[in-house]
């Protein structure tokens, strides 16, 4: 073993170009990094230091303080579950489904049946505008506020004094059980519970919950689990995961929330993984091609580097990456199918540099299992060698 402990940091959605295939997703010219740091001029020196923006153009920095690459995804889909999938070895040829202009009618019809509540909305929504618009109608009806992002979801609201909360999170699970045909193939269920008063609406992001389809095959995690290394998911890790091949999960509202929870794990004596995803560049910035906020939440990130990397230990490593791209310069409000960056630092690296492009993400996956000597991923190339 040469590392004790691994920190798996995902960005989400925080790309760093189109891949070859990306004219097939309509996503050719797509950048989200680039893009932002053409538009804002990022000011990210510590993240700069370990080779952040070399990902752009992979160029040679022989003062970097990092190994550094980008990694091309394989998956047929530029979703959020796709991505961490095949991060942790699972090949999915088949994408899942995203509902743009609103659910089909059998489905809808299907969650009157099974909650007995009349639905609402049905719409691509990336905020809580819809909130505003049918709070206050669903509070005077009880009824139920479906709705979907870019991403292939079916995100159902109720005001915690018209719909329970607990109440709620059952409905959800019964639409999670109906959903479950292949035919349409939705990702991830999320109860979205708001409290608040018309006009004034607030989504309970605490409350949030998400029912997503179980990993379709066994993942580097259950390796981990099955050796009995601790795995630890900061944030929605959890929820993509459905919590399989994870024993213990912390919960984060946002993204400072989940920088000071992987902090306070940094501290703690454990042999295993600790993977933490960063959801606000995604939900918050780059469906609603906010480039401005997106930027500051890269800068707030670079503020807190030094003090992830002071309390890495000498047989830490931390791995940066992303699930996909986002780019908010970009037409429409989906992801993006884009490399991701691939960061990996640790206080032992004599001489990192630059490394070849990794073919897939799941060498992220593949490198893990290597250290920790259990069973190798169906995909992806270990690189643990190289790391010295």
């Amino acid at each position: 073993m040469k590392f004790k402990r691994i920190f798996l940091m995902v960005l989400d959605s925080l790309g760093v170009g189109e891949t070859t295939d990306a004219i097939n997703f309509g996503d050719n010219g797509a950048n989200t990094l680039g893009h932002i740091n053409e538009n804002y001029d990022l000011f990210i020196p510590n993240l700069k230091k370990i080779g952040f923006l070399d990902t752009l153009n992979l160029s040679e920095n022989s003062s970097v303080e990092a190994y550094y690459t980008i990694a091309k995804p394989i998956n047929a889909g530029k979703d959020t579950l796709n991505g961490h999938y095949e991060m942790v070895g699972i090949k999915n040829d088949v994408p899942f489904k995203t509902f743009n202009n609103g659910f089909v009618y059998d489905i809808l019809v299907g969650i009157e049946e099974i909650t007995g509540r009349h639905v609402i909305g049905n719409k691509c929504c990336n905020d809580d505008s819809i909130i505003q618009e049918l709070g206050e109608r669903q509070v005077n009806y009880g009824s139920l506020i479906i709705y979907t992002s870019a991403d292939s979801d079916l995100q159902v609201a109720a005001h915690e004094d018209s719909i329970s909360i607990n109440q709620l999170y059952e409905y959800c699970e019964k639409i999670r059980a109906l959903t479950l045909k292949e035919d349409w193939r939705i990702g991830r269920i999320i109860a979205r519970p708001f409290t608040g008063t018309p006009g004034k609406y607030k989504l309970l992001t605490t409350s949030r919950r998400d029912y997503a389809v179980k990993p379709p095959k066994k993942t580097v995690l259950d390796s981990l689990l099955e050796a009995n290394y601790n795995v630890i998911g900061i944030g929605k890790i959890n929820d993509i995961f459905d919590g399989q091949g994870i024993n213990k999960n912390i919960k984060a509202s946002n993204n400072t929330e989940a920088i000071n929870k992987l902090t306070d794990i940094m501290d703690k004596k454990f042999t295993g993984l600790c993977m933490v995803n960063l959801a606000d560049f995604d939900s918050l910035y780059g469906h609603s091609r906010d480039v401005e906020g997106y930027a500051k939440a890269i800068e707030e990130l670079d503020v807190d580097i030094p003090i992830i990397l002071n309390k890495l230990e000498l047989d830490d490593l931390l791995i940066i990456t992303a699930d996909h791209g986002n780019d908010p310069t970009f037409k429409g409000n989906d992801h993006t199918r884009e490399n991701v960056p691939v960061i990996i630092y640790s206080r032992n690296f004599k001489e990192p540099k630059r490394l070849p492009q990794f073919e897939t993400l799941a060498n992220i996956g593949a490198t893990i299992a290597a250290n920790f000597a259990v069973e190798q991923p169906e995909i992806g190339t270990s690189i643990l060698d190289e790391l010295i």
